[in-house]
């Protein structure tokens, strides 16, 4: 049964825009990072497929069907190379915290 788990969640590039934001914590009761993209698609309207995303947990890059836990930075990015060298400047800058 999953249990709800605090979350840091970090935006980038055309996701940024549709939240509105670059990033947020959010309270979510799912396990992996699929059920949570999905559960973001339905609130900002996302419009990339997960197959066109990258996507880290913890500030490394990780698979789709990874499980998520209390406590984690999960990162969505989009393919544009600019925006993601801003991220991996942006993650080697802020290391996990546990």
């Amino acid at each position: 049964m999953p249990s709800t788990k605090t979350l840091e969640i970090l935006y980038f590039a055309s996701l940024a825009e549709q939240a509105g934001k670059d990033a947020e914590t959010i309270r979510f009761d799912g396990d992996t990072l699929t059920e949570l993209y999905q559960y973001l698609h339905n609130q900002y309207g996302f419009n990339l497929a997960t197959n066109k995303l990258a996507v880290a947990i913890n500030h490394e890059i990780t698979h789709w069907q990874s499980t998520i836990h209390d406590g984690d930075t999960v990162a969505f990015v989009p393919p544009c190379g600019r925006r993601l060298n801003q991220w991996q400047i942006y993650i080697k800058a802020h290391p996990p915290l546990h």
